[in-house]
C-alpha cells in the first residue's frame, strides 16, 4: 500500500470561520496531501482568552468542514508565547512519519523567506548574542527582542516577515522545523479578507477577533455578521453562545496568587509581577487592569497570557521540561470515514497515541505531568461554563 501523506495545520479555530475553509481549501489544492490533520489548542488560546466553543466543538467543527483528524496541543503550550506555542506544536507534528507538509497562514511570503529568516534567528556569533542580551534588558520579550536584533544587523531582511502576527508564527514554525532537523516542507498560505486584529466585521472573509466581539455583542445585527462569516454548522452553535465568569476568575487568581508564582509564567518578565498585583488591587475589572497594565514593551496579548498563565498554574519550568522529553498525541475528533486508515498513522509516531482512557496508562513522567495540566484546564473550562466535558473522549464525526 502506498503510504499516506499528511499535511499538518497548526490552528485555534476560535471560532472556525469562512477563512478556515479557504484555508483548508487551499491546502487540499496545492500540497499534494492526502489527508488533513490539525493541532489544536484545547480549551484556552494563545491570546490570553477562554475559548468561544470548547475543544470538542471546535474540533467537530473542523472535521465537518475538510479537516481528516484534530488533535489538541497541549495547553501548556497553548497559552505559551509564540517561540514555545510553535515548538510544541511541531515536536508533535514531527513525531509523525506520514506528514509532509506543514501549512500556515500568513499576511506575506514565501516559503524561501520563511526559512532564509527562520535560519537567521538560529545565529549563535557574538554580535547576534551582545544586541540580543542588549535588547532584553529592559524586559522586552525574546522574540521581540531578537526580531530587532535581525534587522539591526541586516537592515535587508524582510521586516513584514518579524513583525506581522501571522509572518512572526510561521518563522516560529520553520525555526522549530530547523531545530527538530525535520524534512517537513513548509506551505505559507496567504491570508485574504481582514487583518488578524479587525474589529469591524466584513461581508466575508472577518477575522476571528471581530467575530468573537460579534457573539459577545448579540443583537441582528452581530447575528447578520456572524451567518455571512461562518459555516452553518458554526452559525448555528454560536447562536448559543453563552459568556463565562473567565474574566473574574483570572483577576481572582491573579490576587490570590504569590508573586513568585507569577513571575515563573512563561510570558512575564522579572518585576512585572509586583505592577500586575498592584494594579489588580486597584482596579476590581478585569479590563481595568488590563488596560493600565498595557504599554509599548508589554502587549496587551501577553499580558493577557500572564494572567492565564498564572490561572492553569502554567511555569515556563514546566514548559520547558515538557518540550525535551516525550510527549503524546491526543485525538479529539476523526472523520469517521478512513478513520482506522488516520489512527494507524498516527500509531506510527514516536510518542504515545491516547485514543481512549486507557491509553493515558502509557505516558511517561513528564508526559504525564503535561497530561494533567490538560486536565486541570478542561475540569477549569467546564466550571467556567457551566457544561461539563469528557476528558477522554474522542469523536468521530
Amino acid at each position: 500500500m502506498e503510504k499516506m501523506k499528511i499535511c499538518a495545520v497548526v490552528c485555534e479555530y476560535n471560532p472556525f470561520h469562512n477563512g478556515h475553509l479557504y484555508q483548508l481549501g487551499e491546502i487540499k489544492k496545492r500540497s499534494g496531501c492526502d489527508k488533513i490533520l490539525c493541532i489544536m489548542s484545547g480549551n484556552f488560546t494563545q491570546r490570553g482568552d477562554i475559548a468561544v466553543f470548547d475543544k470538542y466543538t471546535r474540533a467537530r467543527h473542523a472535521v465537518e468542514n475538510g479537516a481528516d483528524a484534530v488533535l489538541e496541543l497541549p495547553a501548556a503550550f497553548a497559552v505559551s508565547p509564540a517561540e514555545l506555542f510553535a515548538q510544541g506544536a511541531i515536536k508533535l507534528i514531527a513525531a509523525i512519519p506520514g506528514v509532509e507538509v506543514l501549512a500556515f497562514g500568513c499576511e506575506s511570503g514565501e516559503k524561501e523567506d520563511f526559512m532564509k529568516i527562520a535560519a537567521e534567528t538560529l545565529r549563535e556569533d557574538k554580535a547576534f548574542k551582545a544586541a540580543l542580551k542588549e535588547n532584553m534588558k529592559d524586559g522586552t520579550s525574546y522574540i521581540r527582542a531578537r526580531n530587532q536584533t535581525l534587522l539591526s544587523l541586516d537592515p535587508d531582511l524582510d521586516e513584514k516577515l518579524l513583525s506581522s502576527p501571522n509572518n512572526i508564527l510561521g518563522v516560529e514554525y520553520c525555526r522549530a522545523l530547523l531545530k527538530e532537523k525535520s524534512a517537513i516542507e513548509p506551505l505559507p498560505i496567504l491570508r485574504i479578507g481582514a487583518s488578524y486584529a479587525d474589529m469591524v466585521p466584513r461581508n466575508d472573509f472577518s477575522s476571528a477577533t471581530s467575530l468573537r466581539f460579534a457573539m459577545a455583542e448579540g443583537g441582528l445585527s452581530a447575528r447578520r455578521a456572524l451567518k455571512r462569516n461562518l459555516p452553518k454548522n458554526v452559525y448555528e452553535d454560536a447562536l448559543n453562545f453563552q459568556k463565562t465568569a473567565f474574566e473574574d476568575a483570572t483577576l481572582c487568581a491573579l490576587l490570590c496568587a504569590e508573586d513568585k508564582a507569577i513571575a515563573e509564567t512563561p510570558d512575564c518578565s522579572e518585576g512585572l509581577e509586583n505592577r500586575l498585583k498592584t494594579l489588580a488591587r486597584t482596579n476590581p475589572r478585569y479590563e481595568d487592569a488590563i488596560a493600565k497594565a498595557v504599554t509599548k514593551r508589554y502587549t496587551r496579548a501577553r499580558i493577557k497570557r500572564i494572567l492565564l498563565q498564572n490561572l492553569l498554574k502554567i511555569r515556563l519550568e514546566d514548559v520547558e521540561e515538557y518540550l525535551s522529553g516525550p510527549l503524546y498525541l491526543r485525538t479529539l475528533a476523526l472523520k469517521k470515514q478512513g478513520s482506522e486508515e488516520m489512527l494507524a498513522a498516527l500509531a506510527e509516531a514516536n510518542i504515545p497515541l491516547v485514543v481512549r482512557k486507557s491509553d493515558a496508562a502509557a505516558l511517561k513522567k513528564d508526559a504525564l505531568a503535561c497530561f494533567e495540566r490538560d486536565r486541570f484546564a478542561n475540569a477549569l473550562y467546564a466550571s467556567l461554563t457551566h457544561t461539563p466535558i469528557g476528558d477522554y473522549e474522542t469523536l468521530f464525526v
